[in-house]
């Protein structure tokens, strides 16, 4: 319209007829003045169309139905992007949603910084529940709980992987760490993952010993025990009349007592290496659901009298008497034998000795029974070998006591940890899972 008033206005100035011009000027006016509220209309339409767009407010919907005739295809476009963009922010929610549900669902515990400030974007459960963490602005606040753990992960380079121990729930656990890097809305992001491979590890490393073992005892029991009849057959040799008339006395009494040193200490390598055999006879669990303050009042039974004899005081400590879990009964009492034993070797020399047999119900919903003691401690340098068949902090042992306890509770899905301080005392903790 604008255009065909424009035209003839146009044609009139040519043709030099300008009396028609007081007739189409008020109309060009008109219509130029309407095209520039229409120009404004459209512009506020715009701008509020950006504004909602800029903080996000896609709930707004533009009436068409109200709108001048000139503008209702402009409202009916916003309306569509609108529409799009809720579909798009929906989905996108979904997914985030989606995402957090498996994050919270994997083993695997997972936290994301942004590298430059090192602020968390992403922490889920399994991280909290693995290094007890609960909330972590920054990653540089990991750095007073957990100095070495915090160089560890600071220091890990995308693509790397590595393995390194943490102290969790009065116990040392295993954790592999992996990085990665990603770039979101041109920030740099750290990916880190934490898996935990203490239970892991510690099965391969009692399937590597039990084979170790079979090699070892077989080959051991197969050398020695000619050696052993070998030495019989000599000393009853020595023992025939025509020996006997071509040795002296002396010499003989010394062949007699070195055949004899060599058949005892051949007797005692095969009882030696026999003991060790039982770590790879146990095979197989006969569980039964059993009250902990029933294993305790057994074992009390069982130990008393010999800790009242060496007046070591005992302190039996269980708050909630309706824990259960589910053992085999024979095993584990062998087990708390076996540390209620080094207990009291322990405490013999203080001159205030005490044993505390305990059990708890952890943060990570695990059973823990407790054995401490206020003995003589183990060196650091030895926590990590004290469970290493062969090995005895003892001149007299065996080697193979903390070793069985060990298989018996990886065999019930569980471990033991130690606690130590040289001079002060230790602390042995069995772990079970919850029923």
């Amino acid at each position: 319209m604008l255009f065909t008033a424009l035209l003839l206005t146009a044609f009139i100035i040519a043709g030099r007829h300008y009396n028609w011009l007081f007739l189409l000027m008020p109309l060009t006016i008109y219509l130029v003045i309407n095209l520039a509220r229409f120009q404004q209309r459209a512009e506020n339409e715009i701008r509020e169309f950006v504004e909602s767009i800029h903080y996000r407010d896609f709930s707004r919907h533009f009436d068409v139905g109200k709108a001048p005739a000139e503008l209702k295809p402009l409202r009916q476009e916003f309306n569509k992007i609108n529409d799009i963009i809720k579909l798009i922010s929906r989905e996108r929610e979904t997914q985030y949603h989606y995402m957090q549900k498996i994050l919270e669902l994997v083993d695997t515990g997972i936290i994301s910084y942004e590298v430059e400030s090192g602020a968390t974007n992403l922490i889920n459960e399994s991280f909290q529940k693995l290094l007890g963490i609960p909330y972590l602005k920054t990653i540089h606040a990991l750095k007073k709980r957990e100095p070495g753990l915090y160089n560890d992960i600071t220091g890990l380079k995308p693509g790397e992987s590595k393995l390194v121990s943490v102290i969790r729930d009065q116990q040392q656990i295993k954790i592999i760490i992996s990085a990665n890097l990603l770039r979101s809305d041109n920030l740099l992001y750290k990916l880190i993952a934490f898996q935990n491979v203490s239970e892991a590890l510690d099965e391969t490393e009692s399937k590597a010993w039990q084979k170790l073992l079979n090699v070892m005892t077989h080959e051991i029991m197969n050398s020695v025990a000619p050696i052993s009849s070998l030495a019989e057959t000599l000393k009853n040799r020595l023992q025939s009349p025509a020996i006997l008339d071509k040795i002296a006395s002396s010499e003989l009494e010394d062949l007699e007592l070195g055949i004899d040193t060599i058949r005892h200490r051949s007797e005692g390598l095969l009882k030696f290496t026999e003991s060790y055999r039982n770590l790879n006879k146990i095979t197989q669990l006969a569980l039964t659901h059993t009250l902990v303050s029933g294993l305790f009042e057994n074992i009390s039974s069982l130990m008393l009298p010999s800790l009242e004899k060496k007046s070591i005081e005992f302190e039996v400590i269980i708050k909630d008497l309706t824990l259960a879990v589910d053992i085999d009964i024979n095993l584990i009492e062998q087990v708390l034998i076996n540390l209620l034993v080094n207990a009291i070797e322990a405490v013999k020399d203080n001159p205030a000795p005490r044993i505390i047999l305990s059990a708890e119900l952890l943060h990570s919903k695990k059973i823990g029974i407790k054995i401490t003691d206020n003995g003589t401690g183990i060196p650091a340098e030895l926590l990590d070998k004290i469970f290493i068949p062969f090995f005895s902090t003892r001149k007299t042992g065996s080697g193979i006591g903390l070793s069985l306890c060990k298989q018996i509770m990886l065999l019930h899905r569980g471990n033991i940890q130690v606690q130590s301080v040289e001079g002060k005392g230790s602390a042995f903790l069995l772990q079970f899972n919850a029923n």
